[in-house]
């Protein structure tokens, strides 16, 4: 079998299936136009999120058998039109729950704490210590949107500390020993912190919005490690600037191109937000809404760019996982 690899990963995917005796080709740079018209020749593909997998794409895949995806969700492919056809379908949501899991833990004990804002406050030589009192997780109630590899690592590492875990779930009988599945108006009711765990379909596209932050009974802390997508920025900061939302921690923002490697998709002239470029250090107006502009400042909002899943361990554990799926299925 051919496979076609079309974003860089670990070494050992390509390495392990050429022990198994695949034939592996790389191309990083062909257009999708390009790609098309070759991909006839391939039995299997391995992508991230370079672009998207539609019908077009998978009508030119004459022999196509699987599609590779190295990471959780599958919304940048047609996944109807591709099972369809029968190309099996494979993600590894095992191969970085656990980074995820630790990045959500990590932003909120860090807004609690409010580490961000105090660090840089000392490096600027002010000492408030009133200013930046911390609050302490215990006693709390943390509310989980999704409970599959995502949530279930997060409920696992808040095991340490004295909280309440919801979680709310389209799926019935999901909950463990580790977390309550409630509805979700007892989340609702009860959650001083939301966190969300969903793919992007068409469920979570903008479920995040002013209608659904006023169902919450208590002013909440929103982290979103999951699909950034899933939250209206505009409503979330004016829920921010109302109090209805103490803080947020975004590691993605709905402005993301589907490739993720990107940050802004359009440019509308009226959004300035100044910044240096990572080279030269140079200041360059980049198009920005301004309800980015808005995050960017606050001090109750953590930002990172879409890390949550991509740390050393992980890059590993998701080529394994690539790997081994694709043995099971097809040696």
């Amino acid at each position: 079998m051919k496979i076609l690899h079309l974003d860089t990963n670990h070494p050992l995917l390509i390495n392990q299936l050429n022990d198994l005796g695949f034939t592996n080709d790389e191309d990083y740079t062909s257009s999708k136009t390009e790609v098309e018209a070759k991909i006839s020749d391939y039995d299997g593909i391995v992508i991230r999120s370079r672009f998207k997998i539609d019908k077009q794409f998978l009508d030119a895949a004459k022999n196509l058998k699987f599609i590779g995806r190295v990471g959780a969700g599958l919304e940048n492919i047609d996944c109807d039109y591709a099972e369809q056809k029968g190309v099996y379908l494979i993600s590894a949501p095992e191969g970085n729950r656990n980074a995820v899991g630790e990045h959500a833990l990590g932003m909120l004990l860090s807004l609690f704490n409010k580490l961000n804002k105090a660090d840089q406050e000392v490096r600027q030589g002010k000492w408030k210590r009133e200013a930046n009192r911390g609050l302490e997780l215990d006693g709390k109630t943390v509310g989980l949107i999704g409970y599959g590899n995502m949530g279930k690592a997060f409920a696992k590492k808040l095991r340490g500390f004295d909280v309440e875990v919801l979680c709310y779930d389209i799926k019935d009988n999901v909950g463990d020993e580790n977390c309550k599945q409630v509805s979700l108006e007892e989340l609702q009711e009860k959650a001083d912190v939301l966190s969300l765990h969903t793919p992007q379909t068409p469920l979570t596209l903008n479920m995040v919005n002013t209608e659904f932050i006023n169902s919450f009974k208590k002013p909440f802390w929103l982290i979103n490690t999951a699909r950034g997508k899933s939250v209206i920025t505009e409503d979330l900061v004016s829920a921010l600037d109302t109090g209805k939302i103490l803080g947020a921690g975004l590691d993605v923002l709905e402005y993301e191109k589907s490739s993720f490697e990107n940050l802004f998709k359009t440019a509308e002239p009226r959004f300035r937000w100044m910044r240096k470029r990572k080279k030269t250090g140079l200041l360059s107006a980049v198009e920005a809404p301004e309800a980015f502009q808005y995050l960017i400042n606050a001090d109750n909002v953590l930002l990172t760019p879409h890390v949550a899943g991509w740390t050393v361990e992980s890059n590993i554990k998701l080529a394994q996982t690539i790997v081994d799926k694709i043995k099971v299925k097809f040696c």
